[in-house]
């Protein structure tokens, strides 16, 4: 187990990390994700709280926003970039709990939002997860 820093990584920290982690993905995923904006946040903000019904606003490590591909049609025009946020001190948190590399739930995080995306079932994710 590694051991952790006396300051928690930063925002900009954890954007360095995601950067490398989705340059890292396995090529299922990769070759589809240029468009993808990531997005770093402490916390959901209160809207995203609230539609999903969250007790906490550490019970959400990441999030996928923008249309799956699976739902788009040929003739969609985007009126948004799809973007992954991933939030800071839900994952601290769980790193915290848990004792895992840092880089690597940042990684399983990226592939269950990008999954989302792509429309991948549970068991696609946790079979991509697994490759890495």
């Amino acid at each position: 187990m590694r051991k952790h820093p006396i300051h928690p990584p930063t925002l900009e920290d954890f954007e360095t990390v995601a950067k490398a982690e989705l340059a890292r993905l396995p090529i299922e995923l990769a070759g589809h994700t240029a468009d993808i904006v990531i997005r770093i946040a402490d916390f959901p903000d209160a809207d995203v709280e609230r539609e999903l019904g969250l007790e906490s606003p550490f019970d959400l490590l990441g999030l996928y926003q923008g249309i799956s591909i699976d739902r788009k049609s040929v003739s969609h025009t985007p009126q948004d970039v799809d973007m992954i946020f991933l939030y800071r001190r839900p994952i601290l948190d769980y790193w915290s709990q848990t004792g895992l590399d840092l880089a690597d739930i940042i990684r399983n995080v990226l592939i269950h939002e990008i999954g989302h995306h792509f429309g991948f079932s549970d068991a696609d994710m946790d079979r991509i997860e697994g490759e890495g």
